[in-house]
């Protein structure tokens, strides 16, 4: 399964988020250390606040923080919600897709299969076990 760039972008930023939980982010401050664009960003942590992971608050001194702990948070939520509405192949899709050979394959079961199976893996971990190290500049400046 390959995850959309949307997805990869949002787990980096909940990666660092989860280094200091207590410590709101801006997209300004993901946009310089990923080297990403801050509208980009944006749209990501829209979704994650959406979807109940993180609050954002406008203004001086407000970012976004974690609703929950690290701990808390497991890799297959957050996969779900930012890849959702894309699929492994078209035929998985809500409508089906244009398939020529619906009713007839029997690859769709077994891909099926397999992408459960990789969220299932995802649902045993959380974003605990993947925070990254706290950076010098942000222990010295919190």
């Amino acid at each position: 399964m390959r995850l959309t760039s949307f997805a990869d972008y949002g787990l980096r930023l909940l990666m660092r988020m989860a280094s200091a939980p207590d410590r709101p982010f801006s997209t300004a401050d993901f946009a310089q250390e990923f080297g990403l664009s801050r509208h980009h960003l944006t749209k990501i942590v829209q979704r994650l606040a959406k979807g109940g992971v993180l609050e954002t608050q406008r203004g001086g001194g407000g970012g976004a923080l974690l609703v929950r702990a690290p701990g808390d948070i497991h890799l297959g939520e957050i996969v779900r919600l930012l890849e959702d509405g894309h699929v492994l192949v078209e035929c998985l899709g809500a409508d089906g897709g244009d398939c020529s050979i619906d009713g007839q394959c029997r690859l769709k079961a077994r891909l099926r299969h397999a992408e459960h199976a990789f969220l299932a893996d995802l649902d045993r971990s959380t974003l605990a076990d993947i925070a990254l190290p706290e950076p010098a500049s942000l222990s010295l400046s919190a």
